[in-house]
């Protein structure tokens, strides 16, 4: 299919060592761009990083990916990376924290590094990055945020709240820069089969089968269902897509 490819291009992905991140990696690679693994978790990055690989002739194989630690909670770790990464043509920003907590019973604290890391940070490196992609006439930005700022979350208020801040973010620079041929878009996971579900779930036994009962697809989501969109979206064939917000719910959240 003519417009899925991306050879040449420079992407950057954050949260780039967790199980979605990794996938968004992998379907990067596998359409021919140069990965950069960005995450506060450096050998896990250093892994994913070092799997993005494509066959070339005979035994020879490209790496497509490197490995960079990003703190999004610390302002000078993002102005160090936007400085050391230079000029990229697509940034996902998958990276986030959630403390799961009744409202009238959190910490503050919490709420702080929720802000700091779900929602200033991307904001602040988007602000880095961006201007490279307006001046060469052509990006990709996609947040990755969560059903649950769309639906509501029992227990993560906070979370949902900064999530959600992405939604109008996203909006508002997909109208200041698509004269420029760059698109803006958010995706938004349903509940998903990760590590961090995994631990929830023995934490309360039966918790993530009546889950995936509740959906209409009668199953959870897997990191690939994610990341199929991600990568689509960064392609030119989603060159139209702008301003959006995307579900990949299953169902379980229909708009």
């Amino acid at each position: 299919m003519e417009g899925m490819r991306l050879d040449g291009r420079v992407a950057v992905v954050t949260g780039g060592a967790g199980a979605i991140g990794a996938a968004v990696g992998r379907d990067l690679a596998s359409l021919g761009a140069h990965v950069v693994v960005a995450d506060v978790d450096l050998p896990g990055a250093e892994k994913v990083a070092g799997e993005l690989t494509v066959d070339l002739e005979g035994t020879a194989r490209l790496r497509l990916g490197r490995a960079t630690a990003l703190d999004l909670a610390s302002p000078k770790s993002i102005e160090e990376f936007a400085g050391a990464v230079g000029a990229v043509d697509i940034l996902v920003h998958n990276a986030g924290v959630s403390v799961v907590e009744p409202f009238t019973a959190a910490d503050p604290e919490n709420w702080d590094l929720m802000w700091h890391v779900n929602l200033r940070g991307p904001m602040l490196l988007t602000k880095l990055l961006l201007p490279r992609m307006t001046e060469r006439g052509w990006g990709r930005v996609v947040f990755v945020s969560s059903d649950g700022a769309r639906a509501g979350s029992g227990g993560e208020g906070a979370y949902a709240a900064t999530k959600a801040g992405l939604f109008g973010l996203a909006k508002s620079l997909a109208r200041e820069v698509a004269r420029a041929g760059v698109t803006v878009n958010v995706v938004c996971p349903g509940p998903t089969d990760t590590p961090m579900l995994r631990k929830i779930g023995a934490e309360k036994p039966g918790l993530v089968d009546r889950l995936a009962q509740s959906i209409p697809l009668r199953r959870l989501g897997t990191p690939e269902d994610v990341s199929g969109l991600v990568a689509y979206l960064c392609t030119e064939r989603a060159a139209y897509i702008t301003g959006q917000t995307m579900s990949v719910s299953g169902g379980i959240t229909m708009q």
